[in-house]
């Protein structure tokens, strides 16, 4: 992705919006996909979406036998993830849902890793069936492994490791607390001595993986969890006497900067900070796996939602809008951890100018939290405006909370043909959208409610 300088702020403390996306909203606006007949909608720049494929790409050039997967939560959707295919990327899944996404958008088996820590036995055996990698979360999947593989399997089997080196500033988003959930915890009691024993019994098991969390992480705190499984790894072949372990999965986690426009930190940060903790890391010595999701995807990507109403309460300007808590779910509901840029647009999808007021951004959902943003200084919006919530490309359009069953938001691909000044949305070219999912129908609700069933519960005298 492009490199941007930081954008001033306002006397809030919170950036204005760049205008990246300026003609991308006019030009949505007047084909109709922002509006009346469509409220809200997600977009993806796929422009972008390659160009942070090839940033990542770019930053471990040097480093031989990496497979960069992308995490399927992250994003989805089926086209979404047959782009990411075609730049290059594998994918990791959590799911048997994910598995059947990435392998409905392409990616052979072989560039699948599974991760997930309630892995039933019918889903482990179809990963070994299909030849997908597995990460093994526990000891306790280990035997269960035991008793399903076939000694046939091409799938890449490991095993996850807690690194236990603490957590970030976002609780729910840091996994190697002491008390995470996720893989072994590498240093309770005992259990060093037991991944050892672990891959000492079963010479298939020649991967270890760790992931220590992404938003609000340090660098400095992904790193040294990185560092502790490369040397756990390193430990594993000098008692075993043989180099058993040949891949490490590092995981994902590099955190997005929502404050401005600016990539930070960028993925040539994150290499130089595990070569700073781990410098064998990169030797060659071991095939790497990594997992990102919410660093390609978040930048590239916006919400557009219309104002349909706006009020005054108490004294404060409440603007009423089609994205809340059912497409910002994380942002509603812990909106100091989650915050989002916030763009005021003119019906016409032109950017609103003018003197700025204090606004809450509210959505549709009937709850009182449902407030994306509490009292954001921008140009006073009215009704029939358009509001963009920026850096949603992850986590937020794509997989939607159906609260109040407010319909699924259509999801559009665009790309920006450069053009001579004054031709064009914005004056800046052409732009292309391309459906990459429909707006849920009325219809796909009430089926998705039980309709079929719809008298299962009646008691009718026979």
């Amino acid at each position: 992705m492009t490199q941007t300088t930081s954008a001033p702020h306002h006397e809030d403390g919170t950036a204005p919006p760049a205008a990246r996306f300026d003609a991308v909203v006019e030009a949505a606006v007047q084909q109709g996909l922002l509006g009346e007949g469509g409220p809200v909608a997600g977009f993806i720049d796929t422009a972008g979406v390659r160009a942070s494929v090839g940033a990542l790409q770019d930053a471990f050039a040097a480093t031989p036998g990496v497979l960069h997967t992308f995490a399927a939560k992250a994003c989805s959707l089926i086209p979404v993830l047959r782009l990411l295919a075609d730049c290059g990327m594998g994918c990791e899944v959590a799911s048997p849902g994910e598995l059947r996404l990435a392998l409905e958008a392409g990616f052979p088996a072989s560039r699948i890793v599974l991760d997930s820590p309630a892995k039933t036995r019918e889903e482990i055996r179809l990963a070994l069936a299909l030849g997908v990698a597995v990460n093994a979360d526990s000891l306790g999947e280990l035997r269960r492994i035991d008793a399903l593989r076939n000694p046939s399997t091409s799938s890449m089997l490991g095993l996850r490791v807690n690194p236990q080196v603490g957590g970030g500033s976002i609780g729910p988003m840091s996994t190697a607390t002491d008390t995470s959930k996720f893989g072994v915890a590498l240093r309770d009691p005992g259990a060093r001595e037991a991944i050892v024993g672990a891959f000492r019994e079963r010479p298939w098991l020649t991967r270890l993986h760790a992931h220590v969390g992404s938003q609000g992480c340090p660098l400095e705190l992904i790193a040294a969890g990185v560092a502790r499984t490369y040397e756990l790894a390193e430990e594993i072949n000098a008692t075993l006497g043989v180099p058993q372990i040949t891949s490490l999965d590092i995981g994902g986690g590099l955190p997005v900067n929502f404050a401005d426009e600016t990539v930070r930190p960028t993925y040539a940060d994150y290499v130089a900070a595990l070569t700073a903790a781990a410098p064998g890391l990169f030797s060659g010595h071991y095939a790497l796996v990594t997992e990102f999701g919410r660093s390609l995807l978040a930048k590239n990507g916006f919400i557009g939602a219309r104002v349909e109403y706006t009020k005054d309460a108490g004294g404060r300007r409440i603007a009423l809008t089609h994205a809340g808590a059912q497409t910002a779910t994380r942002t509603v509901l812990m909106p100091d951890a989650w915050p989002l840029r916030i763009g005021a647009f003119g019906p016409d999808g032109v950017p609103k100018s003018g003197p700025v007021l204090a606004q809450d951004i509210a959505g549709p959902c009937c709850f009182a939290g449902d407030v994306v943003a509490y009292g954001r200084k921008l140009p006073e919006l009215a009704e029939d405006d358009v509001v963009v919530l920026y850096d949603t490309g992850a986590y937020y359009f794509s997989t939607p909370w159906a609260y109040n069953s407010l319909p699924r938001p259509a999801v559009y691909g665009f790309r920006v043909a450069a053009g001579r000044e004054g031709e064009g949305p914005g004056r800046a070219g052409t732009v292309t959208f391309a459906t990459v999912r429909g707006p849920q129908s009325l219809d796909s609700i009430a089926a998705e409610s039980g309709l079929a069933h719809v008298d299962a519960l009646i008691e009718r005298d026979d």
